[in-house]
């Protein structure tokens, strides 16, 4: 059976090419995330920046730690507390000591800043350490010196902590957009001193700060640079990132072999049954067409690893260069990854010929007769019971999580896994309905329309063969896509029916409201502002986990006046000092309750359950008042209107009283435009990715499909010449049987994807959120579009060149 598998490939190699290409590109992806993760699991730490050349680094506490009984739990403070005074003072007596202090700063009027500037005392740049390139250090309260080389010293700059005047420019270190101050105007600027430089003995400065902050030596001095979190985060995310496209690439790989296989041992029924007349036993037929499969896969799976070990340095480059991963990061030196994607290529190949294997060895003896092309079985009864195991299996995990966690279905991780149950059973389940499905679409009279109606319905395995891969491309486009564009349409639906302010004033980026600026602000005649912070809380669930939600911290009177909280119990105007309002996600959450929490400082309060919000998208959040915020600055003020209040007016008197540079107004329904939610970046990529490999992989697929037909369809073709039928109508009627199939595949696939969005919405209905489903047609078309395309251009490329063959018989 080795030699008859061995001579089939060689003489049959088209019908394989297809396999060879789906697997190739599997496992060189699959080496690729390998190599990526591997890469990542033993990535260094990013080396301090601000503070590389400082010999030890105080930096006061910004994590809370709460003891529970298998131990600590820490969660990050929303606000850092400061370095105490007494432990400065003491730290005085050992050594200098610089303390450090980070401000946003905003260039008003000159373009050509970067939006990012960030202000520290002079006397921290020896620590980077930064070097003048040009002029001197600042002396004086309006000086200051910069880094880059955006600016020249000399100039004048209008910013939001004054007019400066630019003395200096430093070599930048790439990691920020400084500008220094003298140590005395950045003192009046940042009063708070969080972290400070002290040269001293560190193990005499850990005696001298004890528990009251933190000491930092060697590289965790980095912990002292801003976000020192970026590196893990990056990498978390494009480890998801891979993640996701390894495991879409394994699964579309399986459909590809498996429909290429089945395709081809329905083709070779025939000749699999003169085999059987020959003397062979089912056993013998199944190990040569898993013998076809090994020989595919080893082959495509040592390719594909090749393959991988150019690409993986590339993308490695690719995904450093445009922020995916920091700037680092670099592709190690490790062997395990090729030896999982090469076993895990040989394991898809053998998978995806098991069933037609055994397909084969059901061949009987006389099918050698049989001179009829037409297929008797509309389903093989494996895939009928694989497909309605999986339909159920979905059908019931979706029922478990909707009456059990509907949160749970609101997850990225949930939204791109769950999906592909569905899409295997309705591939799986999808002869059953192609039938009618085409004879609906074909129901014009005609006798184009009548023959493509019969060519599609008579090879149904071919038409399920090419059908399957459009409907996994426009599923998972529609379910991806519309999943997270539905999410984001509930949550902009959320925020619009809770907002119930004519204006919402907010601060430049990265700075919030002093004084000065709110006591202008509540002179506007006609209005009733709410000021609210950004702000957390924490609280000890169970004993053992520590959870931290976001909250804002606002005056009970004015919230209820520019909000509408989706309240499942309570009232707004009951929240005080001593109480919270808490959402339906909390563990406690009935009025009345007292529950301990740990404010955003790590302060522990035990506050009073004043209202719960319904869960919603899961933004809602717990609000608290101004004292259980300490150290939030003021970042939003929602601006409500009198009843004799003149729009207009009040819009102009506002702008007044903000002053030019100070933040920007904007109207209710501006507002909600601008915090729109969005896609991140990198979950958009991921997704890009994912829908990629599943476009490339069906046209892989299609184009396979159609070219193993050729040799099916050719003689089809020319008795169709010969009864009269033009070229061009032989053409046109192939390619009609093309789009056909799409659109059937299409409209199947846009059938998964509103049933997988119904889901969501389900969930959305649920947790008291607004459902509605949106999907992304522009996407959808765009996917069908070049599905039709692909097998358009498939199936029209391999009938002229039989028509051109078959020349002689015409």
């Amino acid at each position: 059976m080795l030699s008859v598998a061995l001579r089939t490939l060689r003489a049959r190699w088209a019908t394989f090419t297809g396999s060879f290409v789906a697997l190739s590109l599997g496992v060189a992806l699959l080496t690729v995330t390998g190599l990526a993760l591997a890469s990542s699991a033993t990535a260094p730490e990013r080396a301090p920046e601000r503070f590389a050349a400082a010999p030890v680094v105080v930096k006061g506490q910004d994590m809370l730690r709460v003891a529970t009984p298998i131990g600590d739990r820490e969660s990050r403070l929303a606000h850092p507390r400061p370095v105490p005074a007494a432990t400065v003072a003491e730290l005085r007596r050992l050594g200098p000591v610089v303390a450090d202090r980070s401000f946003a700063v905003r260039a008003t009027k000159a373009t050509d800043a970067p939006a990012d500037l960030v202000g520290h005392p002079w006397s921290t740049a020896a620590f980077a350490p930064y070097d003048l390139a040009a002029g001197r250090a600042p002396r004086t309260a309006d000086e200051v010196a910069v880094t880059g080389d955006w600016t020249r010293p000399g100039r004048q700059l209008d910013t939001d902590r004054g007019p400066v005047r630019v003395v200096g420019t430093l070599t930048s270190r790439g990691f920020e957009n400084a500008v220094f101050f003298t140590d005395a105007r950045a003192a009046q600027l940042s009063p708070s001193v969080t972290q400070l430089a002290v040269e001293a003995d560190p193990a005499v400065v850990r005696e001298a700060v004890g528990d009251s902050a933190q000491v930092l030596t060697g590289n965790a001095r980095r912990l002292a640079d801003a976000d020192p979190g970026r590196d893990g985060e990056a990498l978390t995310a494009m480890n998801s990132l891979f993640g996701t496209a390894g495991g879409v690439t394994a699964f579309v790989s399986v459909f590809v072999v498996a429909s290429t296989f089945a395709f081809a041992v329905a083709q070779r029924r025939r000749e699999f049954a003169l085999l059987r007349t020959a003397g062979a036993t089912p056993g013998q037929i199944r190990r040569t067409v898993l013998t076809e499969a090994l020989a595919v896969g080893a082959l495509a799976s040592a390719t594909g690893c090749v393959l991988g070990s150019h690409v993986a340095p590339r993308l490695a480059a690719w995904v450093a260069g445009n922020g995916l991963a920091p700037a680092w990061f670099t592709i190690g030196d490790h062997t395990w990854p090729y030896h999982a994607a090469f076993w895990t290529g040989l394991l898809v190949a053998l998978c995806g010929a098991t069933a037609a294997s055994w397909r084969a060895g059901r061949t009987g003896p006389t099918e050698a007769l049989r001179e009829a092309s037409a297929e008797t079985r509309t389903i093989t009864r494996g895939r009928l019971l694989y497909g309605t195991a999986l339909l159920l299996t979905a059908a019931v995990t979706l029922g478990l999580s909707l009456t059990g966690d509907p949160t749970d279905l609101l997850h990225r991780k949930s939204y791109i896994s769950r999906p592909m149950l569905l899409i295997t059973a309705a591939a799986l389940l999808s002869p059953l309905v192609l039938r009618p499905l085409t004879r609906l679409l074909t129901w014009l009279p005609g006798a184009c329309a009548m023959l493509v109606r019969e060519n599609t319905a008579a090879r149904m395995r071919r038409t399920a063969a090419l059908a399957a891969p459009v409907l996994v491309t426009v599923a998972l486009a529609g379910s991806l896509l519309g999943a997270t564009a539905t999410l984001n349409l509930a949550k902009t639906t959320e925020t619009s029916e809770r907002t119930t302010a004519a204006f919402v004033v907010t601060p430049p980026a990265g700075t919030g409201f002093d004084d000065a600026a709110l006591r202008r602000l509540r002179t506007v005649p006609g209005t009733e502002m709410s000021p609210t912070s950004s702000t957390a809380v924490h609280v000890l669930e169970d004993d053992v986990a520590l959870i931290r939600s976001k909250a804002r911290a606002a005056a009970p009177g004015p919230l209820a006046a520019t909000s509408r909280l989706p309240l499942a119990a309570g009232e707004v105007s009951d929240l005080d000092d001593d109480s919270i309002i808490v959402n339906e996600e909390w563990q406690r959450h009935r009025v009345g309750d007292r529950v301990r929490v740990w404010l955003g400082d790590g302060t522990p309060r035990t506050l009073r359950i004043a209202a719960v919000m319904t869960t919603g998208t899961g933004d809602n959040g717990v609000y608290v008042t101004p004292r259980n915020a300490p150290g939030a600055t003021i970042d939003r003020i929602d601006v409500a209107l009198t009843a004799d209040a003149d729009r207009r007016t009040v819009a102009t008197a506002l702008h007044q009283a903000l002053g030019p540079g100070n933040g920007q107004i904007l109207t209710r329904d501006a507002w909600i435009r601008a915090t729109h939610p969005e896609t991140n970046r990198t979950t958009r990529l991921g997704l890009l990715l994912v829908l990629g490999i599943a476009l490339l992989y069906t046209g892989i697929s299609v184009a396979n499909t159609m070219v193993m037909a050729t040799s099916d369809r050719a003689r089809d073709l020319a008795l169709l010449r010969l009864a009269g039928a033009t070229r061009w109508q032989v053409l046109r009627l192939t390619g009609a049987e093309a789009l056909t199939v799409v659109t059937a595949g299409a409209l199947l696939g846009l059938l998964v994807a509103a049933v997988n969005l119904a889901g969501m919405a389900s969930a959305l209905a649920l947790l008291s959120a607004p459902a509605t489903i949106e999907l992304p047609w522009q996407a959808l078309g765009t996917t069908t579009a070049v599905c039709a395309l692909l097998a358009t251009a498939s199936a029209l490329a391999p009938a002229a060149l039989a028509l051109r063959r078959r020349g002689s018989i015409s």
